[in-house]
């Protein structure tokens, strides 16, 4: 049975009736709310709890998407008055936001699940379209609206400022501006937060994630390393992903800063990112057109005439080959554990016959 606690996790309507048909006998409605090496943390809205998989969960487990993440909603049986549960399913997921492996691994890393807001937190002095571009294209993809933070917009003179604008204007998002010292530059974004919806926060280590999620809790609840002298950024401070509730009742997933941020599987996010680009596309001659060196292509055509910046377009073939290289890989990596899987079915049927 769920509890009314519950919903301040961000339990609803829509989710009710998928656990309704998943809960049997003494299984409840909890969320995940921290994931760690070998457990989970797992909450109902009054306890939190250390969590386990049962034995059939991971038995059946094909690949890391099949494991819970943080935001996920999970079935548990409670055990040792709520301080330890094993979650035996997963609700299915409205949101799922991952990643591609970091190194050379083809393989996906989940990061969040159930997101409704994607916050990318970029400093105003030191803004990566190109990197930002990567994280539009990863949200769009899972369906979840994307933020821009900008901070320490009081380190710009009012020429940059202007120009920062104007260069935002082609990102088609919303975005909001907060000031060197986060604590006073939060009312813009509170005021947009809604309760019981949860974002995330994404960006690079350093990039104030942790002071901004401090700041909007009004507590210094989380560490914040020194900043560095030579790029006045501060340090990596959050080591794992967590879900923490704020006193407006909307809910935030703190992530740890992302070195590398790989895409594939990504066609969806790269349609609705770079629509300003594509939207060309129905002129091309050629209908299977790559919009790299065909004659008669409209895009081309496009950054020839200045209709389209020659960098954005520079990033859009960049992620679309990245994103082509590795889901050919993935597939291939499918492809050789299915056979794999046959030679030891094959074997096993040699061994009982024999």
């Amino acid at each position: 049975m769920e509890s009314k606690d519950i919903r301040k996790l961000g339990f609803n309507e829509k989710i009710q009736p998928l656990s309704t048909e998943l809960m049997k006998n003494e299984l409840s409605i909890a969320r995940v709310i921290e994931v760690n090496k070998n457990s989970y943390m797992v909450s109902n809205g009054i306890h939190e709890m250390i969590a386990e998989l049962t034995g059939k969960f991971m038995f059946e487990t094909k690949s890391a998407i099949d494991l819970p993440t943080v935001g996920d909603w999970v079935t548990i049986q409670a055990f040792d008055n709520f301080t330890f549960a094993i979650i035996h399913s997963i609700l299915p997921r409205s949101t799922l936001l991952k990643r591609k492996e970091s190194g050379k691994r083809i393989e996906f890393q989940l990061i969040a699940a159930n997101i409704d807001f994607g916050l990318v937190m970029q400093p105003a002095d030191q803004i990566n379209f190109n990197l930002l571009d990567r994280y539009f294209v990863l949200l769009n993809e899972s369906k979840i609206e994307p933020i821009l933070v900008i901070s320490k917009i009081d380190l710009l003179s009012e020429k940059q400022i202007e120009f920062l604008m104007s260069e935002l204007s082609r990102l088609k998002s919303q975005y909001i501006t907060i000031s060197n010292t986060i604590d006073k530059g939060t009312d813009k974004l509170s005021q947009k937060l809604i309760p019981y919806k949860t974002y995330c926060l994404l960006g690079k280590s350093g990039v104030g994630k942790t002071s901004l999620l401090n700041a909007l809790l009004n507590d210094k609840a989380f560490k914040i390393n020194e900043i560095r002298e030579k790029d006045g950024r501060g340090r990596h401070t959050t080591v794992r992903r967590q879900l923490i509730c704020l006193n407006s009742g909307s809910i935030f997933i703190d992530n740890p800063g992302m070195r590398e941020l790989g895409n594939f599987e990504i066609e969806a996010g790269l349609e609705i990112t770079f629509n300003d680009i594509l939207s060309h596309s129905s002129k091309c001659r050629f209908k299977d057109c790559s919009h790299t060196h065909e004659s008669g292509c409209a895009i081309l055509k496009a950054v020839k005439d200045g209709e389209i910046d020659k960098d954005r377009y520079s990033n859009f073939i960049k992620l679309k080959k990245e994103s082509d290289f590795y889901e050919m890989s993935f597939l291939e990596k499918k492809k050789k554990d299915k056979l794999f899987g046959k030679m030891k079915q094959n074997y096993k049927k040699i061994i009982r016959d024999f």
